[in-house]
């Protein structure tokens, strides 16, 4: 990563970078080449040996197998095991890759995200000039599984962090939870811990020659029943072995645990890189209880739904009354050349170099209500255009060079009314630059929010034409 991180901007590969491995389920040898994408681009896997070389977007709408890791599916083309690589993906900041692979399956390595992490930490991480739209979730988004005793729960917080906690009913295993309070420790804390099965589903996997990349070195095998000579010496063939053991932790063979508790931390990890398929980044405390990627991706669509439900909501503005404005009402007068009844702004409570938002509290004893729907009091458009337009005009006042403007109106665009304005409401003002001031004409944005709905939206355009 870059010495400074700024985790609100997108970021993405200095360099194409490469590795090879073999397919744990397929044992077919993959090359993945995971290649720098433009922002706003995502996570995209590109099958380079299918004719016509497709794109699957790492999408958690396109899961089509949990059974044995996670699967994505987009027509007649498939990539498998993907939730590795997509966690050191996020685990290590990059939010635009391009994936390209050879064959059907991601290479399992040694069955953690750490092989990929050093291969991203090789090409490096270059941050680019686009902001991280972070979606903060204000509400518990909750996922229930009652056959498989599942529970996930996202709730607010002002990072994005993890807890898992598995129980199989395993006296190997026994009850064990794992935690991480921010991706900066991911690479440390999570990346090394590779995936687990249970000798009697390794078995099976066997028996159904399930597992043709399968290598002892590449899974934590955890031995839940006695075992004979004659299936150790069946497991010892499997995998090319001379002997087999069980070690007196409930373990196979000699493998030495990264950490005690390296399943749960495993758990976490793949939650990391399976609810990478929201598709969007996301600010919240998820709570994971027996996870797995079935109830992963089934979690990942839920706030993948509540997102896009709520998405719109995102960019609105919070007026908090009870700060200070940056611009009162006498201090708006200085800037336009406005007055009662005609200044339809009462405060400024935001003001950036591309943006601004002000408050208009609209009250039954303005002039316009004696004549406008008498009985009926609807505040006209136009003046809700023209209240959009003031507060535009000290936005491109505040842009340029010190001295008096007046701002014109030149054109209006795209001019919708979605919602009625009445006395009590209060509207929130925001105008937004569409592109760079020149030559004193400013192009604009604006957009009226009454609460979480929308009122009135227009693209406006004006000139700045300064005093004397």
């Amino acid at each position: 990563m870059s010495v400074i991180f700024n985790p609100d901007r997108q970021h993405t590969l200095s360099s194409p970078v490469s590795i090879s491995g073999t397919g744990l389920h397929t044992g077919i040898n993959v090359d993945m080449t995971l290649r720098p994408a433009n922002p706003g681009f995502g996570f995209q896997f590109q099958r380079i040996d299918l004719p016509g070389q497709p794109m699957i977007k790492a999408d958690c709408d396109l899961v089509t197998d949990v059974s044995r890791g996670t699967t994505l599916e987009d027509h007649d083309a498939k990539i498998s095991t993907v939730e590795h690589v997509l966690a050191a993906l996020v685990g290590m900041g990059v939010d635009n890759c391009l994936i390209e692979v050879n064959g059907p399956e991601i290479p399992i390595i040694d069955g953690s995200s750490m092989p990929f992490v050093e291969i991203i930490e090789d090409a490096g991480v270059v941050e680019q000039d686009a902001a991280k739209a972070w979606y903060s979730i204000d509400t518990n988004i909750t996922h229930y599984d009652e056959k498989k005793r599942v529970e996930m729960v996202l709730m607010p917080a002002i990072d994005y962090k993890i807890t898992t906690l598995i129980d199989f009913d395993s006296p190997v295993l026994g009850t064990q939870h794992a935690g991480l309070k921010t991706m900066a420790d991911f690479k440390e804390e999570i990346a090394p811990c590779r995936t687990f099965c249970f000798l009697h589903e390794l078995e099976m996997l066997l028996d159904n020659n399930l597992i043709k990349g399968g290598d002892i070195n590449n899974a934590i095998v955890v031995v839940d029943k006695k075992v004979t000579p004659d299936e150790m010496e069946k497991l010892a063939k499997a995998f090319g072995r001379e002997k087999m053991e069980v070690k007196t932790e409930g373990y196979l063979n000699n493998l030495e645990l990264r950490f005690p508790n390296e399943p749960a931390r495993h758990k976490l990890l793949d939650v990391v890189g399976d609810l990478a398929l929201i598709g969007y980044p996301i600010k919240g405390h998820i709570i994971a209880h027996r996870p797995g990627h079935s109830s992963n991706v089934d979690f990942a669509r839920k706030i993948k739904q509540y997102i896009k439900k709520n998405k719109h909501t995102k960019d609105i503005p919070v007026y908090d009354p009870n700060q200070p404005p940056l611009y009162n009402s006498q201090q708006i007068e200085k800037k336009l050349p406005h007055r009662y009844p005609f200044l339809l702004v009462d405060k400024i409570i935001e003001l950036t170099d591309k943006h601004i938002v002000g408050i208009k509290n609209v009250t039954f004893n303005e002039f316009h209500f004696m004549g406008h729907f008498p009985g009926n009091p609807v505040m006209p458009g136009v003046l809700q255009v023209e209240a959009l337009a003031q507060t535009g005009g000290i936005l491109c006042i505040n842009a340029m060079p010190v001295g008096d403007y007046d701002t014109y109106f030149l054109k209006i665009d795209n001019c919708k009314f979605k919602q009625k304005v009445v006395p009590g409401d209060t509207m929130v003002l925001k105008m937004e630059l569409i592109s760079p001031i020149r030559r004193g004409i400013c192009e604009m944005h604006g957009t009226v929010y009454v609460g979480n709905k929308i009122a009135t939206e227009a693209d406006l355009v004006a000139q700045l034409v300064k005093r004397g």
